[in-house]
């Protein structure tokens, strides 16, 4: 990737979304009475929930954002290596779909070379190879993931696109809020607030560079169940490098990168950061899926669950409230981060959870 990357600012992400906009589908906004009933609690304000749909984003989920405008900063020189990466699923079907439109474009072939872990979601491995990736497998770690893709890019001169840490895509992830908060305000609904799912870091630290200076509060939330690192980071004041997690939410299971730490360690811009269990995690992902009638993967509920269970965040909005003079409503921006998952898995997750 680039020696001398964009700033991580909002003319950045608007300059992003200008290269990208005809490659990726604005996706639509949706509300939910029932779950915004869900939020709001006795002593506090109104909540008015906001759902960004990213799993009606290309390959199902937003990475598709970050791998097209990383490949856009990219010369035909390097094109013409190929581009390789690790991810357990969503950002491998983004790199491998958005190599193969801008093979399309620039006019020549652009190998893409995916490390997947071998505990991937099979759809994802199936939809990857289907954009035409070749697919290497690996062990299901971050550290086991780098190491393969080392290998990898050593025997191919592939260039190496991060799925989370580099500046173009943390621009190319930024461009959901830029979307969001205009869609917002067509509704009449300003954003007072956006809740972002946390893995490596690359939409949360995105959405903060688009949020600051505009008072829209920004929030991230990760799986309680050994993929806490931006949590427990922030409690100790030092990034977390290593996860080791089997969390349902897998698009979850890796660390911060260096880049997204700077941005979300730096409380001016991502204001806290909570964590929920795997129970939470299921029956937000049970409520979205029937009360809302989108289909959603374990780690799009994560957000939800952090707004509705999450017992800090709800002192934090009523505190929040209370410094608006405790008066009129607060809308919360939720992004649905991806919907990749399949009946079958649904079928088998929420089957073992009912035995």
């Amino acid at each position: 990737m680039s020696k001398t990357p964009l700033p991580l600012t909002r003319a950045s992400v608007v300059e992003a979304l200008s290269l990208i906009r005809f490659s990726i589908h604005k996706t639509p906004v949706l509300t939910s009475k029932t779950l915004s009933a869900l939020a709001t609690r006795e002593g506090g304000p109104k909540i008015n929930l906001l759902f960004k749909c990213e799993n009606l984003q290309k390959i199902g989920a937003f990475k598709i954002r970050g791998a097209t405008h990383a490949l856009a900063r990219l010369s035909d020189d390097e094109l013409r290596r190929g581009v390789v990466t690790h991810s357990s699923g969503n950002h491998a079907q983004a790199l491998a779909l958005a190599a193969r439109e801008a093979s399309a474009v620039r006019g020549f072939p652009i190998p893409a070379y995916i490390v997947m872990p071998h505990i991937s979601t099979p759809s994802k491995i199936a939809a990857t190879k289907g954009y035409g990736a070749e697919v290497i497998f690996s062990g299901s770690t971050a550290d086991e993931r780098e190491t393969v893709t080392r290998a990898v890019q050593e025997r191919t001169g592939a260039v190496l696109v991060p799925p989370y840490d580099h500046p173009h895509i943390i621009l190319g992830q930024g461009t959901v809020a830029l979307e969001f908060i205009d869609q917002a305000k067509e509704m009449w609904f300003p954003l007072d607030a956006i809740v972002a799912p946390c893995g490596g870091g690359g939409m949360l630290s995105g959405v903060a560079v688009v949020c600051q200076g505009t008072g829209i509060a920004v929030y991230g939330a990760e799986p309680r169940e050994g993929a806490d690192d931006a949590w427990w980071g922030l409690k100790n004041r030092l990034r977390v490098e290593s996860v080791k997690s089997l969390t349902i939410a897998d698009g979850l299971r890796t660390p911060v990168g260096v880049n997204n730490w700077a941005v979300i360690s730096d409380l001016d811009m991502v204001k806290g950061v909570y964590t929920v269990s795997e129970g939470d995690i299921m029956r937000a992902m049970k409520l979205v899926i029937e009360r809302m009638k989108i289909l959603i993967e374990p780690s799009s509920a994560v957000p939800v669950a952090v707004v509705l269970y999450n017992e800090e965040f709800w002192s934090d909005m009523v505190e929040c409230w209370r410094e608006k003079g405790g008066r009129g409503e607060l809308n919360i921006g939720i992004v649905v981060s991806g919907g990749n998952t399949t009946i079958e898995k649904i079928i088998e997750l929420f089957g073992s959870s009912e035995k």
